[in-house]
């Protein structure tokens, strides 16, 4: 949803239109749920639901435009996502369904999605991050928040998400390309310059 759109959507949600609420909802919570999922956070649609459920309660008194509700409602999500993995500290291990060993009849849609988005690779490139560098780029990424927005939404200066994020994607860049050039590239020029 571009901007103007969703400026409109929040200005008609904060007055009570079900409808932008379902805009909103359609708009950000795919996002929201790729960024919980991102931190692995197992019932990442369930949360979804708790961070948008918070969000809409708090409406009446939410200032600000789409930018400002976006930056909202991924500061909620982060929150949600700390408390989330706070309990299964405190908890223990939690099983989820597919935990449990049970095949169902048809895959779900939720697993049929995630296996079609999912990269092995890129999951395991994600997982040699910090949580912090994780947090900047799933917000910077998959919420598209400005460097500004995602400094706010975690509480750290500027300047910490930036160099978060230029050493989030060094990491990445040296696990997905470990070897940057061809075997064979150096043979050749050295042999140019022989």
């Amino acid at each position: 949803m571009d901007s103007a759109l969703m400026d409109a959507a929040v200005a008609r949600a904060k007055v009570g239109d079900r409808p932008a609420f379902g805009q909103l909802w359609l708009d950000l919570s795919p996002r929201v749920a790729a960024y919980l999922r991102s931190h692995g956070v197992a019932d990442a649609e369930d949360v979804t639901s708790e961070v948008f459920l918070a969000v809409f309660r708090q409406m009446d008194r939410f200032s600000g435009g789409g930018a400002a509700f976006r930056a909202l409602v991924f500061t909620v999500a982060h929150r949600r996502q700390v408390d989330w993995h706070r309990q299964r500290t405190r908890r223990g291990t939690w099983l989820t369904l597919d935990d449990l060993g049970s095949e169902p009849a048809s895959p779900s849609a939720e697993s049929a999605a995630l296996a079609a988005i999912a990269d092995e690779q890129v999951v395991a490139a994600l997982g040699t991050l910090t949580a912090d560098q994780r947090s900047v780029l799933a917000l910077r990424v998959v919420a598209e928040l400005s460097l500004e927005e995602t400094a706010a939404v975690l509480g750290k200066d500027l300047g910490a998400v930036k160099s978060l994020q230029h050493r989030a994607l060094a990491r990445l860049r040296r696990k997905l390309s470990p070897d940057p050039y061809p075997r064979d590239a150096l043979a050749r020029l050295n042999a140019r310059h022989a």
